[in-house]
């Protein structure tokens, strides 16, 4: 009788195991990589000295070959956060809840700061996807919060990216139960690892749908904040990427579609001593050491530099 019932439970397990993963799909750094090491040489030395913490991760999508530096470490997302925010609103729309051309109405009580949503007048009438296109691009905050909210909230965002695989990336804002991760780490976290592959995941169209895949990747390339790692990078190379900042942590994630082959990165710092709001801070700066890097080693033939000046626009 113990034998059958041990059965049963095996065969229980086997089945529970089975249902389970149907709803966590790996994405696919799950899968083993090799380390390009020479390249990761060339990075671990940007991050000596770095009066905080700091990681990187990178996969050069032809090859397979990752950096992985502190990858695993959970960092603050600062507005990179709103790449999952806008995975969420697009799987209402995907479900039929939501339009991405629906038209929204502006109140005051929305406001949280003084960006281009939040400037606008009381009921204000405006597309859902222009509000869209203000998150990815601007970072506008109110407009993300509000997109946020018609989400579903921090919770259903986070269900997508526990079913999605990306366990360690969650919003916490505004979000029940996460008050003390949002002490801790501020409107999201996630990891340089996680946050790259959840571009990818977008670039292979998994996120959501093939179409709303399609229609977020474009919104990342228009990115208005590109005085740090795409000012390293020349004018008419495509990148899909989000950027992020707050006092202590500046971070960046990107997918450059280079001539020899797309790579993906994610730089992320955390506890900077540094929190000066200028060019020269010692995050951005590691922001703008790694995307070059990154160009020189991918594209060693190329003899492109940033045009003289250039800096003088930020």
């Amino acid at each position: 009788m113990l034998s059958i019932h041990r059965t049963v439970f095996a065969i229980f397990l086997a089945v529970a195991a089975v249902h389970f993963s149907l709803f966590i799909t790996p994405p696919a750094f799950a899968q083993p990589a090799k380390s390009d090491a020479a390249l990761t040489q060339k990075l671990a030395v940007l991050l000596q000295g770095f009066n905080g913490q700091a990681g990187v991760y990178v996969r050069h999508l032809k090859t397979g070959k990752v950096v992985q530096l502190n990858a695993d470490t959970t960092f603050p997302t600062a507005s990179t956060v709103k790449i999952p925010i806008m995975i969420g609103v697009m799987d209402k729309i995907h479900k039929g809840e939501l339009s991405y051309q629906q038209e929204l109405v502006y109140r005051d009580s929305l406001k949280y700061d003084d960006g281009i949503v939040g400037s606008l007048k009381d009921s204000t009438r405006l597309p859902l996807s222009y509000v869209m296109m203000l998150m990815a691009t601007i970072s506008d905050n109110t407009g993300s919060l509000w997109l946020q909210a018609l989400a579903g909230g921090g919770q259903t965002i986070n269900a997508w990216l526990t079913a999605n695989g990306f366990p360690q990336t969650r919003v916490n804002s505004r979000t029940p139960g996460r008050e003390p991760f949002r002490k801790e780490y501020g409107w999201g976290q996630t990891t340089p690892r996680e946050l790259a592959e959840l571009l990818a995941y977008l670039r292979q169209g998994k996120a959501v749908s093939p179409d709303a895949s399609d229609r977020m990747y474009r919104n990342l390339t228009r990115q208005f904040w590109d005085g740090e790692g795409l000012s390293q990078l020349p004018a008419n190379v495509s990148v899909a990427t989000k950027n992020g900042a707050v006092n202590r942590s500046k971070s960046e994630v990107a997918l450059v579609h280079a001539p020899h082959g797309d790579y993906v990165y994610c730089v992320m710092t955390k506890n900077q001593k540094d929190e000066r709001w200028s060019r020269d801070n010692e995050g951005y700066q590691l922001l703008r050491n790694v995307a070059r890097t990154l160009w020189e080693h991918f594209e060693a033939k190329s003899d492109w530099k940033p045009v003289t000046g250039y800096e003088k626009w930020w």
